[in-house]
């Protein structure tokens, strides 16, 4: 399962710049944390968690970090 990151944007939408990266499988539109997001919303590789000026969702980290290291072992 492919993981990617989707942007919540603050009260301005799109305009007003990203208030928080989430994260996603696949191309969801429905962040690990339950927070539906726009489908439309800018999206990034799941390597850039953490490596962005804006800040990363902290539940979706959890949930990123406890599913990802078994996708790894199941597609070496």
């Amino acid at each position: 399962m492919m993981h990617q990151m989707r942007a919540e944007y603050g009260a301005d939408g799109e305009a007003g710049g990203v208030r928080l990266w989430h994260m996603v499988r696949g191309e969801e539109s429905v962040a690990m944390c339950g927070r539906e997001l726009d489908p439309a919303a800018r999206v990034r590789e799941a390597v850039d968690w953490g490596k962005t000026p804006e800040l990363c969702c902290h539940t979706c980290g959890a949930y990123f970090l406890r599913e990802a290291p078994y996708l790894a072992a199941e597609h070496p």
